[in-house]
């Protein structure tokens, strides 16, 4: 019997595989035997995370996407499949912070920041399901945030995408997880990134951030790594429409 957390055989897309969390989260992915496709606009980004996980010996493929271009998910799908196989496993980590005052949030912003944030996890989903359908197994991995809870300054688009993305996980996981299609989601803490360069470039603020934890410190990408594993393997059977806080107790305070 192969042992619950081993992807070997699956292929995952992670959206924003480029850099931050969606890199460390595509690199575990890989570790744990996964086949992965890292999308995102950048070219050379995303060619680093390739060759990244070639060297730790992994199986990985870039794949350059406007993912805020709703009619382009189609492709992106079908795209997805082409280096490897059927995607078996989604990770929805492409995003953007504007930090725009409520006062002066325009409808671009608006628009590009909920379409990145619901509009896209959604219907990429929607066009990888039959194969993950086809295979009897399916993974999908939305990306949360505190903000999913709580409210911080300059984010209102921010924080309604990640709100409203707890409640789209739950519907992916009605609809779906009767064909093995299981749909969950992972709410980081303050993790360095270049969406939360700003508030790490400043060592005070970075400081006070992690004193408000519970563990007493901020995330590294290694933090996500075991999260990103399990919602993904096979050890996750009976786990579906939930929300896991990678936060290290900052909300438990």
């Amino acid at each position: 019997m192969r042992p619950a957390f081993d992807l070997t055989g699956q292929v995952a897309l992670v959206t924003g595989g480029s850099s931050g969390l969606g890199r460390g989260m595509a690199q575990a992915l890989a570790a744990a035997g996964a086949a992965v496709v890292v999308a995102a606009r950048r070219r050379a980004a995303l060619d680093d995370t390739v060759a990244a996980i070639e060297q730790e010996g992994g199986r990985a493929a870039a794949l350059v996407a406007d993912l805020a271009d709703a009619a382009a998910l189609e492709s992106v799908a079908q795209r997805a499949a082409e280096p490897f196989g059927s995607v078996t496993v989604l990770v929805n980590a492409a995003g953007v912070n504007l930090r725009q005052p409520i006062d002066e949030v325009d409808l671009a912003s608006w628009n590009l920041t909920l379409q990145l944030h619901l509009g896209t996890p959604f219907f990429l989903a929607r066009a990888l399901v039959p194969g993950m359908r086809e295979r009897g197994y399916g993974r999908i991995i939305n990306l949360a945030s505190l903000q999913s809870q709580r409210a911080f300054p300059d984010s209102a688009p921010y924080g309604a995408g990640k709100g409203g993305i707890v409640q789209l996980t739950r519907a992916m996981a009605e609809a779906w997880s009767r064909d093995g299609i299981n749909a969950n989601a992972i709410a980081p803490g303050f993790f360095p990134t270049e969406l939360t360069a700003s508030l790490f470039d400043d060592p005070e603020r970075a400081r006070e951030l992690a004193a408000r934890t519970a563990i007493g410190r901020n995330g590294t990408l290694e933090d996500i790594a075991g999260p990103t594993v399990f919602f993904a393997s096979p050890a996750s059977a009976y786990v579906t429409g939930q929300t896991l806080f990678v936060d290290g107790g900052f909300t438990a305070r």
